[in-house]
């Protein structure tokens, strides 16, 4: 791994843990966002054995010399031991992986005891982030009015796994405290190709005020987890990707 303290202004070198469509697009993006892809380990390279999620062959070393940060978007039951491999090496990561964050606290006691950074989020498009702000805004003026009934809505692709989403999680946890005594509900859709909407909207018998996010493509969840990336070099800690956009670029 390289000095973390290094010039920012070069390329960075970055290894792919999981190359699936996220994996794909980031690695179509990076070059254009002053990254080289110097490794890749897909699940079939990194297993542990026949149909194992368990990393062992792929994070070693002697791969990982020349790579600044890590990405990794795999599966929930791998991500743990792929943060303690990575971490064991010393190398930095983004974890844009969904459906674990039950363990943050393990993953935390990592992080720390290695002395390493990494970034995590239940979503890493920079317009969801900015989203949460405004759901937080929104739940604090209409928990004021009683005839609205707050409520939450997610559709994704066939092959998200989790359901309720991340997103739609983070959403609700950070609207429910304006609604005290009253469940926000979240219902979840996971029907053919979508890239992902959520949608919270307000109810009552006159009208429905509705916000939402649309996710076009994956694009967006690619330039969130490099903007990660290049923010996480020379830093140690976990940090949530709402803290790397609060604290400033760092880039």
């Amino acid at each position: 791994m390289r000095d973390n303290l290094a010039d920012h202004n070069r390329p960075l070198n970055l290894a792919l843990l999981g190359y699936g469509k996220m994996g794909r697009t980031i690695a179509q993006l990076a070059p254009q966002r002053g990254f080289e892809i110097r490794l890749v380990l897909d699940v079939d390279v990194n297993a542990g054995g026949a149909g194992s999620l368990t990393p062992a062959a792929g994070i070693t070393p002697a791969n990982f010399k020349d790579i600044d940060v890590c990405i990794e978007f795999t599966e929930p039951k791998a991500v743990l031991d792929n943060i303690r491999r990575v971490a064991e090496i010393g190398c930095n990561l983004v974890v844009g992986t969904t459906g674990w964050h039950n363990q943050i606290e393990e993953a935390r006691k990592i992080v720390e005891a290695r002395g390493i950074g990494m970034v995590y989020a239940a979503n890493f498009s920079i317009g969801i982030q900015l989203f949460y702000r405004l759901a937080r805004a929104a739940a604090e003026a209409f928990a004021a009015f009683p005839i609205y009934e707050p409520y939450l809505t997610e559709a994704h692709h066939k092959f998200k796994k989790d359901a309720p989403s991340g997103t739609a999680l983070e959403i609700k946890r950070q609207v429910q405290p304006a609604f005290k005594g009253r469940e926000v509900p979240v219902a979840s859709v996971r029907a053919g190709f979508i890239p992902g909407w959520h949608e919270l909207g307000f109810d009552s018998e006159a009208d429905t005020v509705i916000l939402r996010h649309t996710a076009r493509s994956r694009q967006g969840f690619a330039e969130g987890a490099l903007y990660a990336a290049r923010w996480v070099m020379g830093k140690k800690g976990l940090f949530d990707f709402a803290d790397v956009l609060e604290k400033g670029t760092g880039c």
